[in-house]
């Protein structure tokens, strides 16, 4: 009987102990606390309340976002026990119980969520401690501790309230200022802009001093989440609207003097913090040229904006000639590679800053950088007046540079004065991947279509052969979603889809599927194999690709291949026409794009066909090259 008494007594204490209720956005961070029950409120499932980890999760996720994701609540709601453990090197990201969590390389502090048992012996906090003065959960009703100054020996700690904070910060929070080069048109004088050299002033200003849950810091007062030596928001990922992998060339020459350089490495700082530099974003790395070029850092040196412009500043002048097409070669050959953080899927984008003209030819060099897949952007400024032109090694060397001459590529500057005014633009082009046209080449910007006679006539082991054939070829690709995709038909009197080109993304995939492709059989209907492959594979042709049609045939077709042929130049299909032993030339010319010399091919033997690997590529990649530049 008094068993029963205790456990009746024990299970009303629980039912009335106060648990504290938070809301949804309440970051495990913000909690000092380190282990507490709470009350999550429904609807945390939603994807605003971001959650980074898996388990064991960072703690600048949302606590109940995280106990959906763990599976210990669903989305009605409900308490939880949450306990905080160290942080980790990483955090990854995966979908559970409706919550698509996120990864974070490493944060400081983690935490794990649990059912909501108490442990014996255990006093859980009915009140939660928070680091800033006024919590979200306040918001919702929870009284919450005000924090306490470590004590001095021989006196009595005294709460410290917001207006005493405010008092001693608004009057001691005067920002350490850095002159900055702000010339005008109209007056030589540099003029100084107040440069916050802390973190905190650059993202609180004075005005942001009075806005509600601002954690205000003075002397002796040091919230334990501020202990890390990290800021109190995670380092930025990156804008992922804007991946690309960016180096600038800086002029670096004698004739720039040291004033408009500081000029430039301002420039370059703003444009630094405009992009957003991150892991999952931009990267960036800096180039200077002068005699010759040399690296200050590479894409993976700085992984964030902040960092960058510490770097830049620091960046000496070295004097010397205009060398640019020196400079673009030399980032060509080394700049963009994996050891240097290049990302394969991420454009390659070269931005040239020249002050008035190089003195050296920049042409080929700029044709080499082009064909790499490198879009160069030229920003030139205070060009040669007319009685200086004579001295010009290479006229009109922006235009005979860049992917195209329609302007999008090229900015000009009357004035070192103006070189703010290019950023915005500039960075809007860097960053619209889309019309990035040199980041196309001819290896990673197609969609192919295989298509192949699988007639009677050819015979099973000729038919491997002529797989092997297009193995070969699909190999010289760049595969992915977003690179070249490959499809494949097979016909004889009939036809079948093999692959469609959505339907394997990566190399190892497609050539996998190419080895699985089975001799069929049969007759030999051309036409409408043409007809099938129009229908089912290119007309899923992204609309940015270009259409590529590689067919493969040993006999002449049984049925008209002029109108079939006719239809597929008509939509933009380039075909390439393959013949082996008892092909028709005449047919082949007819469905081979024109000029038929460079898109048909006859062989006389199926063990020949490797020949004419190499050849079919040179041509596809000649075409592609020759597209006018405007």
């Amino acid at each position: 009987m008094r068993t029963v008494v205790l456990t009746m007594k024990a299970s009303v204490i629980e039912m009335f102990l106060a648990v504290p209720q938070i809301n949804c956005d309440v970051k495990a961070g913000k909690i000092i606390n380190p282990e507490f029950i709470v009350k999550c409120p429904a609807g945390c499932q939603d994807p605003k309340y971001h959650v980074y980890g898996t388990d064991v999760y960072a703690s600048y996720s949302s606590v109940c976002g995280a106990a959906v994701h763990s599976g210990v609540l669903d989305n009605s709601g409900g308490k939880i026990l949450v306990r905080k453990v160290a942080g980790q090197s990483g955090y990854k990201g995966s979908y559970s119980n409706g919550v698509q969590s996120l990864s974070l390389p490493r944060w400081r502090e983690s935490f794990i969520v649990l059912e909501s048992k108490p442990k014996k012996g255990v006093t859980y906090p009915s009140a939660l401690t928070y680091s800033s003065s006024k919590s979200p959960a306040a918001q919702a009703g929870e009284t919450t501790k005000a924090y306490q100054r470590p004590p001095i020996p021989g006196t009595t700690a005294q709460p410290v309230t917001l207006m005493q904070l405010l008092a001693v910060t608004v009057a001691e929070a005067t920002p350490t200022t850095l002159p900055r080069p702000s010339p005008s048109a109209a007056s030589t004088t540099s003029r100084p802009r107040p440069q916050p050299m802390d973190h905190r002033s650059q993202e609180m200003g004075e005005m942001d001093l009075l806005k509600p849950g601002s954690v205000l810091l003075d002397e002796g007062f040091v919230p334990k989440e501020e202990l890390s030596t990290q800021s109190s928001e995670p380092v930025s990922l990156g804008d992922p609207n804007c991946k690309v992998d960016l180096s600038f060339l800086i002029d670096g020459s004698a004739s720039i003097g040291k004033r408009r350089f500081r000029i430039q490495k301002q420039f370059l700082a703003d444009v630094a913090q405009a992009l957003d530099v991150g892991p999952a974003g931009p990267l960036m790395g800096v180039v200077q040229y002068g005699d010759n070029p040399a690296t200050h850092f590479n894409l993976k040196t700085h992984m964030n904006s902040q960092d960058l412009k510490t770097a830049i500043e620091k960046i000496p002048q070295r004097g010397g000639l205009s060398n640019v097409g020196r400079a673009i070669s030399f980032v060509t050959k080394n700049f963009f590679s994996k050891a240097n953080g290049n990302r394969s899927g991420a454009p390659n984008v070269v931005v040239v800053m020249v002050d008035g003209w190089p003195t050296d030819k920049v042409e080929e060099a700029s044709r080499l950088a082009r064909e790499s897949g490198i879009n160069i952007f030229f920003i030139t400024i205070e060009g040669a007046v007319e009685n200086e032109k004579q001295y010009v090694v290479e006229p009109n060397f922006a235009n005979k540079a860049v992917c195209r001459t329609n302007g999008f590529y090229s900015l000009h500057v009357q004035s070192w004065f103006g070189l703010h005014k290019t950023l915005q633009p500039l960075v809007k082009r860097v960053c619209d991947t889309d019309r990035l046209a040199c980041s196309k080449t001819c290896l990673n910007s197609a969609d192919i279509g295989f298509v192949i006679d699988g007639s009677s006539s050819v015979g099973t082991g000729n038919f491997r052969t002529v797989l092997q054939f297009v193995t070969n070829i699909s190999k010289e690709f760049e595969i992915s979603d977003t690179d070249t995709r490959i499809g494949a038909v097979q016909y004889t009197y009939e036809q079948r889809l093999e692959f469609g080109f959505d339907k394997y993304s990566s190399k190892p995939d497609i050539l996998n599927a190419i080895k699985r492709v089975g001799y069929w059989s049969g007759g030999t209907s051309t036409g409408a194999a043409i007809n099938f492959a129009l229908e089912q594979l290119f007309m899923k042709s992204k609309p940015n690709k270009r259409k590529l049609m590689i067919l493969i045939t040993d006999g002449r077709s049984y049925d008209d291949v002029r109108i079939p042929a006719m239809a597929a130049h008509l939509k933009g299909v380039i075909t390439y026409a393959i013949g082996i032993a008892w092909a028709a030339q005449e047919e082949l010319e007819v469905i081979a794009t024109h000029p038929a010399r460079d898109h048909s091919f006859f062989v006389d033997e199926f063990d020949n066909l490797y020949q004419y690997v190499s050849r079919v590529i040179q041509n596809i990649c000649t075409e592609f090259n020759s597209q006018p530049r405007n």
